[in-house]
């Protein structure tokens, strides 16, 4: 679904006449190489694609070497443009500057090569643009796979998704339940907290920041405060090294925290977090459940569909110009809390196969007046119904 989106929407952009830097910013296994490569295979332009995640070193002269090749095909060719793709352009050292030169020095001498970033720690890569590349670019969000990509791809039933979540690189393995688990462990969560974040980021205390993943998978789902986390943690640490670590989870696809939703930004940023994975995948990968068990254990299944749904709305977020939050005021709590521009969405997830109070939902309702309110499962929208159309569809 999403996926399909973004291939339309590269290939739409570089076949422009005008020139921005084109970015490909998501988490590790999402798909950017493979859909852009698929995108290349569709054009006639000239291309060279390099990445950056090699065991040699790669630095400023290589990136400029790599540019100068982009440039000959151009020369040696009856094109007028070529497309330059740079993978994994976060592992460069100071890559923005670098290519901020490079970038001006064609546009001076009118040189119409077009470029396209891919970066797996979204968070850096947003940082380098900001800071060097303003008004030089576009980005194109590529999130985890979603249900209907799975599906469509893999087979996937809806339980399958909710269980193993949306990492095509380890659709293969989910009948073998110890070797899809060491999988996500080896290859996706320790490769990217000890790759993307511990080696590109300044961090003091390594591992509470692996700890504060680990307490997030295992309170998906639930609202925590960062005093809470502290104590969970078993650390003297302050909250504001806790809520730094945790915005480079949520960088990098991993976990993230939804904000209250209050109707005034200062109470919302005040407010205890509810934690949430990005990726089902990673919370079931880490706990002691496998597929059978887990459909077993009510409690917990109920945490996992409603952090897969939580998921789904973080994922596409970005793309659909919406703010996503919770709700909660002494004993009464709406799961999702959806603002798209001036329109407000209250959702409530029923994952249980008895009915349950919607108190929640009616006392929300009365304070903000949202325009529509959403069930999503036991006596609402089958779950699998919300999760096979986009999210514009429901708002």
């Amino acid at each position: 679904m999403y996926k399909r989106k973004i291939y339309r929407q590269l290939l739409s952009r570089l076949k422009e006449q005008r020139k921005f830097i084109q970015v490909l910013a998501g988490p590790r296994q999402t798909g950017k190489t493979t859909l852009v490569h698929q995108v290349l295979d569709g054009l006639t332009i000239p291309t060279h694609y390099v990445s950056a995640d090699q065991p040699s070193l790669q630095n400023e002269i290589w990136l400029e070497q790599q540019w100068e090749v982009a440039r000959l095909l151009i020369k040696n060719s009856q094109n007028r443009s070529a497309i330059l793709v740079l993978d994994e352009i976060q592992k460069l050292p100071n890559w923005s500057n670098t290519i901020k030169s490079l970038w001006d020095e064609d546009t001076m001498n009118k040189i119409a090569l077009k470029v396209v970033l891919l970066g797996s720690a979204p968070l850096l890569i947003q940082r380098g643009l900001t800071e060097s590349l303003a008004g030089r670019f576009e980005i194109i969000p590529v999130p985890h796979w979603s249900f209907s990509e799975m599906k469509d791809a893999f087979g996937f039933s809806l339980d399958e998704y909710i269980f193993f979540g949306g990492y095509p690189g380890a659709a293969e393995f989910i009948h073998d339940h110890q070797r899809w688990k060491s999988y996500i462990n080896d290859a996706l969560i320790e490769t990217t907290i000890s790759r993307d974040i511990l080696l590109m980021n300044r961090i003091d205390k390594p591992a509470l920041l692996r700890r504060l993943f680990f307490l997030g998978c295992e309170y998906s789902g639930q609202i925590l405060s960062y005093t809470k986390m502290l104590g969970q943690l078993h650390d003297a640490g302050n909250t504001t090294t806790l809520a730094h670590y945790l915005q480079l989870l949520s960088g990098a696809g991993m976990v993230t925290e939804i904000k209250k939703y209050a109707g005034e930004r200062v109470r919302r940023r005040a407010s205890s977090p509810k934690l949430n994975v990005l990726n089902t995948g990673l919370m079931t990968a880490v706990s002691n459940f496998d597929y059978y068990s887990a459909k077993k254990d009510s409690v917990f299944w109920g945490r996992l569909v409603e952090s897969a749904v939580g998921a789904h709305l973080i994922n596409n977020a970005t793309q659909n110009n919406l703010e996503i939050y919770y709700w909660r005021h002494i004993n009464k709590e709406v799961d999702f809390v959806i603002k798209q521009n001036q329109s407000l969405v209250a959702m409530e997830v029923k994952s249980g196969l008895t009915g349950s109070s919607i108190v929640g939902l009616e006392s929300f309702s009365k304070l903000f007046n949202p325009s529509k309110i959403l069930l999503i499962g036991n006596q609402g929208i089958t779950i699998e119904n919300f999760f096979s159309k986009p999210i514009d569809f429901w708002l």
